[in-house]
C-alpha cells in the first residue's frame, strides 16, 4: 500500500475505532460482574477462577494470532474477532453457575485476545510507516472506549438487566464492524520499503538478545495488564463491599481509571518524545505504584477514587510502550509474545486476587498491583541501556 497521507489517516481512523470498540464492549462486561457474581452466587474464589476464563482464553488464543495475521493478515483478523467479541459479550448473563460462567467466557476471552493481538500488530506497521511514537494514541481509544463503556453501566446498573444491557453492547459491536471493518479491508499494511524484509524475517531469524529484549517487553506488560485486570475485575468489586458505594458509585470507579489513563494516553506521544521510553516507564511505574496503594488501602470512597485515577495515569503508557517495541523487534510474533506475556498476568491477577482476598483481604490483595508497578518500574530502569540498543 502506498504511505501516502491520506492512505495512512484513514487507516489510523479505522483502527483507532476497533481500539475504542475493544475497551467499549470490555468495560461493559467489567462494571456488571457484581450483578452476575450475585446471579451465579459465587465466592470471591469461585468468582476469580470464573473470570480466569477470559485470560485463559485470551492467552490460548494470543499465542495462535500471531500467525494468523501473517497468513490472513492483521486487518482480517481485527474484523474477524471484532463481531466474535461483539456476540460473546452477551453470554455472561446468560449463566447462573461459576463453572458456566467460566467456560463462556473463555469464548469471550479468545476473541478479546485474538482482538488485541491482530490490532496491535497493524498498529505497530502504521507506526513505522508514519515514524512517530503514536501508539499510546491507541490505547488511548481503547481507554476511551473503556470509560464510555464503564460510564453507560454506571448510567444503566440501576434501571437494566446485565442481560439486556450487554445484548445492547452486542448490537453496538456488530453495527461499529460493520461500518470501520469495510475500510479496514480496503487497507493493506503499510510497510516502509526499508522494514521490508525484516518484518518478513523476524519471526524466523531473531538472535538470543532481540528475543531476550521481547521477553523484557513482555514482563513490563505482564505487570501493567495485572494491574488494568485487577481494576477492572476487583476495582467495583472493593468499592462495593469495602467502602459501601452504591452499584452506580461503584462503577464509576472504573470510569475513573479509565479516563485517567485515556489523559495519560492522548498525551503520551509527547511524552514519549521528550522523555524517552525508559523514563516513560520508570516515572509511570513508580506513579502506579502510590495511587495504587491510596486505592486499595484508603478508607474512604473518594481517596480511593483518587487512587485509582492516579493508578490510570501511570499505568497509561506502560503496556502501548511494551507492545510497540516487541512488534518493532519482531514483527506480529513480537507482538503476540508481549501480549501473551501482557495477558499471563491477567491470567494470574483474576484468581489471585481472589484467593488473597479469601486469606486477607480484597484491600490488601489489591495492594499487590502497586508491587508489580513497582516491579516495572525496576525493569524498565534496569534494561535502560540494552532497550536505548
Amino acid at each position: 500500500m502506498p504511505g501516502d497521507g491520506n492512505s495512512l489517516t484513514t487507516l489510523r481512523t479505522a483502527i483507532t475505532v476497533f481500539f475504542a470498540l475493544d475497551g467499549f464492549v470490555f468495560a461493559g462486561w467489567v462494571v456488571r460482574i457484581p450483578a452476575i457474581k450475585e446471579q451465579t452466587d459465587a465466592s470471591a474464589s469461585a468468582l476469580g477462577l470464573a473470570l480466569l476464563g477470559v485470560s485463559a482464553g485470551a492467552v490460548v488464543t494470543m499465542i495462535l494470532t500471531g500467525r494468523l495475521c501473517r497468513r490472513f493478515g492483521n486487518h482480517r483478523v481485527t474484523v474477524a474477532c471484532a463481531v466474535l467479541l461483539s456476540l460473546s459479550v452477551a453470554l455472561p448473563p446468560l449463566t447462573h453457575s461459576a463453572l458456566a460462567l467460566g467456560l463462556v467466557l473463555l469464548v469471550f476471552g479468545a476473541a478479546y485476545g485474538g482482538i488485541n493481538v491482530a490490532f496491535n500488530s497493524a498498529a505497530v506497521d502504521l507506526v513505522a510507516a508514519m515514524r512517530r511514537p503514536i501508539m499510546p494514541s491507541f490505547h488511548a481509544a481503547f481507554s476511551l472506549g473503556g470509560m464510555v463503556g464503564a460510564g453507560l453501566g454506571a448510567l444503566v446498573a440501576g434501571s437494566l438487566s446485565p442481560t439486556r444491557h450487554l445484548l445492547l453492547l452486542t448490537g453496538v459491536g456488530l453495527l461499529v464492524t460493520a461500518v470501520a471493518g469495510p475500510v479496514l479491508l480496503r487497507h493493506e499494511p503499510p510497510t516502509p520499503p526499508e522494514r521490508e524484509r525484516p518484518a518478513e524475517d523476524a519471526p524466523r531469524r531473531l538472535d538470543g538478545r532481540t528475543r531476550g529484549l521481547v521477553l523484557v517487553f513482555g514482563l513490563i506488560a505482564g505487570c501493567t495488564a495485572y494491574g488494568e485486570g485487577a481494576l477492572a475485575d476487583w476495582g467495583a468489586l472493593h468499592l462495593e463491599e469495602d467502602l459501601a458505594a452504591s452499584p452506580g458509585a461503584a462503577a464509576i470507579g472504573y470510569t475513573c481509571f479509565a479516563l485517567a489513563m485515556t489523559v495519560g494516553r492522548l498525551t503520551g506521544t509527547t511524552l514519549l518524545e521528550r522523555l524517552g521510553r525508559t523514563r516513560t516507564v520508570v516515572a509511570g511505574g513508580a506513579t502506579a505504584a502510590a495511587g495504587m496503594l491510596l486505592g486499595s488501602l484508603a478508607p474512604a470512597l473518594w481517596a480511593a477514587l483518587l487512587g485509582y485515577a492516579v493508578t490510570g495515569i501511570g499505568l497509561a503508557n506502560l503496556f502501548p510502550v511494551a507492545v510497540e517495541r516487541a512488534g518493532a523487534l519482531a514483527g506480529p510474533s513480537g507482538v503476540a509474545t508481549a501480549s501473551t506475556l501482557g495477558y499471563g498476568g491477567m491470567l494470574l491477577g483474576p484468581p489471585a486476587i481472589g484467593f488473597m482476598a479469601d486469606w486477607f483481604s480484597l484491600p490488601v490483595a489489591l495492594t499487590s498491583v502497586a508491587i508489580l508497578a513497582a516491579v516495572a518500574a525496576l525493569i524498565g530502569f534496569a534494561t535502560r541501556r540494552a532497550a536505548a540498543g
